[in-house]
């Protein structure tokens, strides 16, 4: 049987520390969350991985998976997220991002819009102790304005276009987290306010499946 909290220091030691994940906390969630638990029963070999796992696959719904650890752990270290502040999760799925985000900040709202994987991260939440964090259901590229504005914004995923709602909920010194681009192309941007403005920095190259919502339209080529 696999000896989950081993893969769990395996997973920090050789995929983490060696591309400058290095934050102290950062590390310690990702030690502490128990990440198999967010994978289907079938899936559970792959929770470790160097690659993003398929969570739901369905005919006619988008395919969603758990972002791979690497550029999962340095988007949640360029997020910076302190302990007094909310942050927002757009595209929570199974819940891994909303349970590491829960022992960062403050609390956390988690959008979810395929209501089989808000059930799902609902009922991995529960098992943990992540009393702070609240699951609602509603299109992804809205965010969740009722509860705006936040600190931080974490889209656990993939975004083609700019996301001009998400942006509106920032808190004044907030900073919203994406990978921007699809496939090779993708780039880790932090989007921060600054009185009233707002500036966009890429971070390092990686790659995510795009969130529904957040795809770019077809062009046409005559």
């Amino acid at each position: 049987m696999l000896d989950f909290a081993d893969a769990r220091r395996t997973m920090v030691d050789c995929q983490l520390r060696p591309v400058e994940v290095t934050h102290p906390d950062v590390l310690a969630a990702m030690l502490d969350v128990p990440r198999e638990r967010f994978v289907p029963p079938a899936q559970v070999a792959l929770a470790f991985a160097d690659s993003h796992v398929p969570l739901l696959a369905a005919p006619g719904r988008p395919v969603r998976s758990l972002t791979k650890p690497e550029v999962f752990a340095r988007l949640v270290q360029a997020a910076a997220v302190a302990a007094d502040e909310r942050v927002l999760v757009v595209g929570c799925a199974s819940g891994y991002a909303a349970a590491v985000l829960a022992r960062l900040g403050r609390d956390v709202i988690a959008v979810e819009e395929d209501a089989e994987l808000a059930a799902t991260a609902e009922k991995n939440l529960a098992g943990l102790a992540t009393g702070n964090v609240k699951v609602v259901r509603g299109p992804l590229v809205s965010g969740w304005p009722a509860a705006a504005p936040y600190d931080v914004i974490f889209v656990d995923g993939a975004i083609e276009v700019e996301p001009t709602a998400l942006l509106a909920q920032l808190a004044e010194g907030g900073r919203l987290v994406a990978i921007q681009g699809r496939g090779g192309a993708g780039k880790a941007m932090v989007y921060r306010l600054d009185r009233g403005d707002v500036s966009a920095v890429a971070t390092f190259n990686g790659g995510a499946p795009v969130l529904p919502g957040f795809e770019k339209s077809a062009e046409f080529v005559f």
